[in-house]
């Protein structure tokens, strides 16, 4: 089993203050890709919108989160220490599973075979729209 990640909020709190943090850095991120795409000042000011900045705040902050990835087994033993509801997407017989426990007694999971970097960038989005979109 191994680790990705660096967010791994422990409270509703402590989520609010992490996603706040990537505010910055997401406004930079669009405005270097707007730079890198030429927009001059009115198509800037067309196109980057609050929605747009938002967005990228959202992926950022899922893109940072803590996953855990390991096998089937030590996914299992991970979820019977675990004392919330852990919601599974895929299929039961596949050997390998990612995860995430947010900070409200809750976690994803998904299982994958091979692609691992796919699993993790799925997972981190479903986590992202069941754990924390509502908090943030």
């Amino acid at each position: 089993m191994h680790t990705v990640g660096t967010v791994a909020p422990a409270s509703v709190e402590e989520a609010r203050e992490q996603y706040e943090d990537v505010g910055p850095a997401a406004q930079t991120v669009v405005r270097e890709v707007a730079k890198a795409m030429e927009f001059d000042r009115e198509e800037y000011n067309d196109r980057v919108t609050g929605e747009v900045v938002e967005t990228a705040r959202d992926a950022l902050f899922a893109s940072l989160l803590r996953v855990h990835v390991g096998s089937r087994e030590a996914f299992d033993d991970w979820e019977a220490s675990y004392d919330g509801e852990v919601t599974v997407v895929g299929h039961e017989s596949v050997d390998r599973v990612v995860w995430h426990a947010g900070p409200e007694d809750e976690a994803v999971a998904a299982t994958f075979q091979n692609e691992e970097e796919a699993a993790v960038a799925t997972l981190r989005r479903q986590a992202f729209g069941r754990l924390y979109r509502e908090l943030v």
